[in-house]
Formats: C-alpha cells, structure tokens, sequence
C-alpha cells in the first residue's frame, strides 16, 4: 500500500477525471482521547483517519449531472478506480435540481503544501495534571468521577476543476464529566479548541456542589414549572432549531418557519426579548471553516456550493427571525439572501444578563436543570421536541437549592419557547449534551421560561 498526502490526491484525482466538472475533498483526521471511570483513568490513545471524496459533474441535455463517492484510507493506486465510480454515478443519474456554475477559484488557501494538522496526546499536557487532582480530590470527597476527554484536528483540502484549492483546519474538543455519589449524578461538559482553557477544578467544584444539592430528595407531579435552563441545554434546543432552518423546507410549507399561505416566515417575531442567534466563522473560540465544504447534496446543502465563501449571519436578530439556510438554488427559489449554515451557533440577550447563580437567587420557587437528553422531534410543524431531563433537576425556593426533583419527560418546541421567555442571562461557551457527537461549537445563554412543560415523571436516573 502506498500512502499519498492529500493535497496529492486531490490533484490526482482532479488530473484523472474525464468528467465535464470535478471537485475533491480530502478529509485527514487525528485524534487523541483519554477516558477514566472511578477516578481511575482507564484508556488512552491516538487514532488516525482519511476520506477521499470525488463529485463528478457531467453536462446533460436538461442540466448537469452529478457523481459522488466517497472511500477512507485511499491509496494512492485506488485514486483512479474512486474517479470512475464517481463518473459511472453520475452517468447513471439525472440532472441535479441544485446544479450552479462552481465556484471559480483563486489563489489557493495558505499553507495548502504544508503537512495535514496533527494533535497527540501531548494536547492533555496541563489537562492531566488537573484531572488527576480532580481524582484525588474526589476520592477524599467520597465521590467518583466518570468521563472522557477527546480531541480531533482535521485538515480538510478541497480542489476543484474550476481551479479552487482551498484548506482548513479544524481543531475540535470536548470534555464530559460525571460525577456520582450520596446526591446522586452530576454532569459537566464544555467544548474547547485545544484543552488550554478548560478549568478542571470549577468544573468538578461544581459537580460536588450538585452533589451536595442531591442529598435531599423530594417528588414533584408532571406539570408546567418556571424553569432556568443551563447554557447546554438551551444550546440542545436551539441546534435543533437551527438544524430545522432550512429555506428550502419551509419555503415548500413543510416546517414551523412556513408562512401561512405559502413562503416563509422570514421578517416575523418569534421571541418576546430581543434575542439574537447567530453563527461566524471567525467568533473567537469558536472558528470553524469560513467556505462551504459539501461532501454530498440534500435539502440543506450542494455540492455545487463547495468552495462558497461564509460569513457572518443572523438568524434571529432582536427576537425576529433574520435568515434561513440556503443554498444558492433555494436562494433563487426564495428571493431571500444567500446564507449558508455555518457550524457554530451563539445566542445572546439584551447587554448585562445575568449570571445563572444570580437567576437562582431571584428565583421565588422552580427548577433548575442540569441538561436534556434523548431529544425527539414530534411534529415538524410546530417544532415540537420531546425528551427527558438528565443527572439533576433541583428545586429552588427563595433563591436557593432546596434538594433534587425527580427526573421529568418534557415536551416543548424551541420557537414557542422563545415566545415565551422572561429571562435571557449572560452568554458564554458551552457544550450540548445531546449533540456533542455532532456540534460542540457553542455559545449559550441561562433562560428563565416561566411555564416549562414538565409533561411526565421519569423513572430515568
């Protein structure tokens, strides 16, 4: 087997296409990750990973055409036989719906020659230290700590026919943490760039406190409560809210951003505080890729979009709904502005929010989750999400944790949530516990709902 640097294979594979159009995507991932249990670290290690992605394009009577096949670990002998597959795809399929002149290139990006962005485990070097404190220190304390940290960098080179040669890398990590004792189970999670950030001993502090918070048990009915939701599991909510934006479904009357009557509700009022959610590329902490890379076409994405330059973009501007995903095709077909996703998302109040401590201490009596999980869409039209809290819900009584509820299913959609807010605090970055495998770029707000729908008692722990 012969190895083959990516920037190689996109050239290789571009130079062997006999299609009209071509691009390619090479993705090298490596990846580095602790896991512990009882604070015992249990496993460590460093994986490595890469995908060749070839999009043929072949110019037909009624438009273009398009090929895709993607393969991992290609040698530099299979190149060729990914290109034919991509060329018998596309001879074998109909003109695409979402066919746009491509993206013309320019200059290729810098560092386009250099070596693929590798992390390792030298990426924990202050990290374990501080984990290992954590353990001692939860051992005295009669608690265990559970968890895992990981880190990925992926350097992703596109190329096309058209002369684009562009590159990005991407570092991603995450860390969660669950500590279990006499109060029961306390979770803990945050994304990060490189580990240098993350700060252990607030982390675990905070674990025990809700530990702490737990020993005392009492049992509430289903019902409607004023709730605070924490930073992760507002951003839980508003992915799906995001990842349900697309300008093509509702233009066709299919989700809850459907106008009445036909087209969208781009320009309407959806949150009675001025909130704003937003995504860019260059948000400190938070950088993603600043063009499009599209291994395949949906509703939500082209392929012939790769190479698009992204900005940054309000979804929601002072509670009204700014913008929806678009490609260029569900552009043209809504007449609205081009705005691709982009992956991270913030969301932010009125200025001076407050901390989620000091909505606590002005809160008369109501719950204060932890995170959600195992969230469901019920209906689309109305964005109706279902799922259940998760390791604490705690009662407050006159600003203060009173004790540990128990655990709720509940059943709210994420627009009418935001009608119906009374608080927005101060936004910082945070980790969505149910999405983390796919969006951990994040930055969230506290919110105070004053009638969070608590529609039945869970038996979940």
């Amino acid at each position: 087997m012969t190895t083959i640097r990516p920037q190689e294979a996109v050239e290789r594979a571009l130079s062997l296409s006999r299609s009209d159009d071509c691009i390619v995507i090479a993705d090298e991932a490596s990846t580095a990750n602790l896991r512990w249990a009882g604070n015992t670290l249990t496993t460590n290690g460093v994986t490595r990973s890469s995908r060749l992605t070839v999009i043929a394009l072949r110019d037909t009577a009624d438009g273009v055409a398009t090929g895709v096949v993607s393969r991992s670990a290609v040698t530099a002998a299979g190149i060729e036989d990914l290109v034919r597959a991509a060329e018998a795809d596309a001879a074998g399929s109909e003109a695409a719906e979402d066919a746009s002149p491509l993206i013309a290139g320019g200059a290729p990006s810098a560092g386009w020659d250099d070596d693929p962005a590798e992390t390792g485990i030298g990426v924990f070097e202050g990290f374990a230290p501080a984990l290992g404190e954590a353990f001692a220190a939860a051992q005295a304390g009669d608690r265990r700590l559970y968890g895992f940290a990981n880190h990925m960098l992926t350097s992703t080179f596109l190329g096309s026919s058209a002369g684009l040669r562009l590159r990005h890398d991407q570092p991603t990590g995450l860390l969660e943490l669950n500590a279990k004792g006499a109060g029961g189970s306390a979770w803990a999670g945050v994304g990060t760039r490189d580990f240098a950030d993350v700060d252990v001993p607030a982390l675990t502090g905070d674990l025990a406190r809700r530990l702490e918070w737990g020993e005392r048990r009492v049992d509430l009915p289903a019902g409607r409560y004023e709730t605070i939701l924490p930073p992760s599991a507002v951003a839980d909510l508003m992915i799906y809210l995001y990842w349900s934006a697309g300008a093509q479904d509702a233009q066709d009357g299919r989700t809850v951003f459907s106008a009445p009557g036909g087209g969208t509700r781009v320009g309407e009022k959806l949150a009675g505080l001025p909130v704003t959610l937003s995504s860019d590329p260059a948000a400190a902490g938070m950088e993603c890729a600043p063009f499009v890379v599209a291994h395949a076409s949906s509703r939500e994405s082209s392929v012939f979009d790769n190479g698009l330059a992204l900005g940054a973009t309000d979804w929601i501007s002072g509670g009204d709904l700014a913008s929806l995903t678009q490609t260029r095709h569900s552009a043209e077909r809504t007449g609205l502005p081009l705005t691709p996703p982009v992956d991270n998302l913030a969301m932010t109040g009125p200025g001076g929010g407050a901390t989620l401590e000091e909505m606590v201490a002005r809160t008369e009596r109501g719950l204060l989750l932890t995170c959600l999980w195992y969230i469901r869409e019920v209906d689309s039209q109305s964005l109706l999400l279902t799922g259940l809290t998760r390791d604490g819900v705690y009662l407050v009584e006159d600003g203060e944790v009173v004790g540990a509820v128990n655990n709720f299913r509940f059943n709210e959609s994420p627009v009418d949530l935001l009608s119906r807010l009374t608080e927005v605090g101060e936004t910082g970055p945070t980790l969505p516990r149910e999405w983390s495998d796919y969006f951990t770029r994040a930055a969230m707000p506290p919110l105070r709902v004053p009638d969070f729908n608590m529609s039945t008692v869970s038996q979940a722990s």
